[in-house]
């Protein structure tokens, strides 16, 4: 069965594909930069496969998909194959975030989902000396001011935003006292599981601030909503490696299954939605290099930590930017804090999508070429 959703028409005038090489140049620590520039658009596809070998009763999977339409990315289509008895893109209307759902009666041997998405990207830049003068929908930006379940904005949250915004007067003084304070305090721990779980209380409440991009990122958007700065986080993937050389701000296109990555925004009135990612930071910081970082004035994390408070490079896709959502169709009561990896279930429960070998999903990627 194979089924196609057009959301933009995708030219294709002799397009072919093309795998960017993996093993990029690495520079010297003296040669680094990392400045991305507005450019022209990339156009990527992306598939993701799965098969569920532990069949037991209906089986149902939810895909996320690149659902974002904005200056630096646009959606083109979604096909799909598979042995499902339904397949369709649903939504969790409230959030506003929507997704591939694909059942399968028991009577499946082995219920298999192909989903391939074709998204354009670009870098993404600002000009802080030139206000772009964008307007955003109020209602947007009072959702983007809310609390969530793992991102309280009173208690601990609000006590450390005050502090580390002490004497900032503006949104931008304050989103810029917050990545400073992240990048400062928090760092890339290694052994978290996946992506991290984004809850910011207990890392605050321990002082542990060890996490991955969806726990530091979500730092960042918890501090700068406590103190009455829209911020949000992009639920995502890499899909190709860093035309700068860190090898770890990119991806192997042929193996994208653990390439899922969270990003952030605060909106910063004259310049609209900006880009920030104070955990890839902390990721160079921790990984690039044999070495852990630990001073961010040190060439190889220098260039990044500038780069990445307003810009970053579009060699990434996001999926969506809803938190605490529910997967239409499942039996399960419970939300996800957020909606970045496969997700399945059948009368056994809810699959972990952190395990890509025992779930048995893979995700690849190419970009197509003119």
């Amino acid at each position: 069965m194979t089924r196609r959703l057009t959301r933009r028409h995708l030219l294709r005038t002799g397009a072919a594909a093309a795998t960017l090489p993996w093993l990029p140049r690495v520079a010297s620590a003296q040669e680094r930069r990392f400045a991305p520039q507005p450019d022209g658009w990339r156009t990527f596809e992306v598939t993701t496969t799965v098969t569920v070998a532990d069949v037991q009763g209906t089986t149902r999977l939810w895909l996320p998909i690149p659902d974002l339409d904005t200056p630096w990315q646009r959606s083109l289509d979604h096909s799909w194959t598979g042995n499902a008895s339904r397949v369709a893109i649903v939504a969790d209307a409230p959030r506003g975030v929507r997704m591939l759902y694909a059942e399968f009666p028991p009577g499946v041997a082995e219920p298999t989902l192909a989903l391939t998405s074709r998204v354009q990207t670009r870098n993404r830049t600002v000009d802080w000396n030139r206000p772009a003068g964008v307007r955003e929908d109020p209602a947007v930006l009072r959702a983007a001011l809310r609390p969530t379940e793992l991102k309280p904005l009173d208690g601990i949250v609000r006590k450390t935003a005050l502090e580390a915004t002490r004497g900032a007067r503006t949104d931008f003084d304050k989103v810029r006292a917050i990545y400073d304070w992240v990048v400062a305090n928090a760092h890339r721990e290694p052994k978290v599981r996946g992506c991290g779980t984004g809850d910011i209380v207990t890392m605050l409440e321990t002082g542990n601030l060890g996490g991955k991009c969806a726990d530091l990122n979500a730092v960042f958007v918890g501090l700068c909503r406590a103190v009455g700065v829209p911020a949000r986080d992009v639920y995502g993937l890499r899909v190709a490696p860093s035309a700068f050389g860190y090898k770890e701000l990119g991806a192997n296109p042929a193996n994208l299954t653990g390439a899922q990555h969270c990003r952030a925004e605060a909106y910063i009135a004259g310049h609209g939605w900006v880009a920030m990612d104070p955990a890839d930071v902390l990721k160079v910081m921790r990984q690039e290099t044999p070495e852990w970082i630990r001073d961010t004035d040190h060439p190889v994390v220098a260039p990044v930590r500038a780069g990445l408070f307003g810009n970053w490079e579009g060699n990434w896709i996001g999926w969506n930017t809803a938190n605490d959502l529910m997967l239409p169709g499942s039996a399960g009561k419970a939300s996800l804090p957020f909606l970045m990896y496969p997700n399945g279930e059948n009368d056994s429960g809810r699959f972990d999508e952190l395990s890509p070998d025992t779930f048995r999903y893979r995700i690849q990627g190419r970009e197509i070429t003119a």
